[in-house]
């Protein structure tokens, strides 16, 4: 009898780099390989514009350059301490709070677990991005899928840095921040209530499979969380803040005050915008507070609709949990969005 050859185990794969959820040693050559790209485009920036110097000059001379400059700068210093702030967190968190500790606190039944969620995710600041790792290794932990999802929306939408960072966005308007802190918690919570009734959870099974643990070390990951978030939500932060200098001062205004003076269309425009800008909610508010010409509800709606359904967060979504469950998720997300925020700045603002 021939001998048969010993079993081999393939080596611990913990996810697809498509999936987005595997540890920062997992993917330690996709985020090292981010970090040369932006540091490359950084230096390149740098030496074009030294380089065209007399030519920037010449063009910043202009008024309505000056003017668009201005306003991008005041925007992007304004937004960066937040940012940063928000990176240091994040990169905390994913080293030292480890998802099944929130598991093991979460109730089971999901109308006790639902709002739970969401205020779990109120008390651990975080990046939109960021919070898609974690809701995937809770559900891997047996949360209940509608509760994961809940802390997914609500961490990056309604935690303190974001609070703090709207406080100072919109000065002398304390409410502006309640009614962010209210819209974004019950749009949190009322996806995951829909979910918990009218989900498929059989969407998110490649969610809900048991992963390993990373073997990194956790200044590793704190170290590769706060670069990867860095790297993604400041490129966002700067396109957002040319959008709104540019909206400031290239768009007529009689184009935008067409949209500004109808209070439905002011709504859709700006949750538009915000689906199409994806930027941090770290520094959302400052981009939000230099829309001047629409209402306030118009830009509480901006404001809860970027942290929850955007560009990169569906692709984000469709990676990790797949495109079915994408495919879903996102419009329903968009909808209560609009609907809960357009109600709390109707009744506050």
């Amino acid at each position: 009898m021939r001998p048969q050859p010993p079993a081999t185990t393939p080596a611990v794969v913990t996810s697809s780099p498509s999936d987005g959820s595997g540890g920062p040693g997992e993917s330690a050559g996709p985020a090292g390989s981010a970090g040369q790209w932006g540091l490359a485009v950084a230096v390149g920036l740098l030496l074009a514009a030294v380089g065209l110097r007399p030519v920037l000059a010449e063009q910043f001379a202009r008024p309505a350059v000056a003017n668009w400059a201005t306003i991008f700068v005041a925007i992007a210093v304004q937004a960066m301490p937040f940012l940063a702030l928000g990176v240091v967190v994040s990169g905390a968190i994913a080293a030292f709070v480890p998802p099944s500790l929130v598991g093991r606190l979460m109730p089971r039944r999901a109308v006790v677990a639902v709002p739970a969620a969401a205020l779990a995710g109120a008390a651990l600041p975080g990046c939109e991005c960021g919070s898609i790792p974690v809701a995937r290794r809770l559900m891997s932990r047996g949360v209940a899928p509608s509760a994961a999802l809940t802390f997914l929306l609500a961490a990056p939408a309604i935690n303190p840095v974001v609070l703090v960072s709207t406080a100072v966005a919109f000065p002398g308007q304390p409410v502006m921040v309640l009614a962010r802190f209210l819209a974004g918690s019950g749009t949190a919570v009322l996806v995951g209530l829909l979910w918990a009734g009218l989900g498929d959870d059989r969407l998110l099974a490649r969610a809900m499979r048991a992963e390993p643990e990373s073997g990194s070390s956790r200044l590793a990951v704190f170290a590769a969380t706060a670069r990867g978030d860095l790297l993604s939500a400041g490129g966002f932060l700067v396109i957002g803040a040319a959008a709104a200098a540019t909206l400031q001062t290239a768009v007529p205004r009689d184009a935008v005050d067409a949209f500004a003076s109808s209070p439905v269309l002011a709504v859709l425009a700006l949750a538009a915008l915000a689906v199409l800008l994806s930027i941090c909610s770290e520094a959302d508010a400052f981009v939000a507070a230099g829309l001047r010409q629409f209402s306030l509800t118009a830009r509480l709606v901006f404001l809860v609709v970027g942290p929850m359904v955007d560009l990169k967060l569906v692709a984000l979504h469709a990676g990790t949990f797949g495109r079915r469950f994408a495919l879903r998720f996102a419009p329903l997300t968009l909808v209560c969005a609009i609907a809960v925020g357009s109600l709390v700045g109707w009744w506050l603002l």
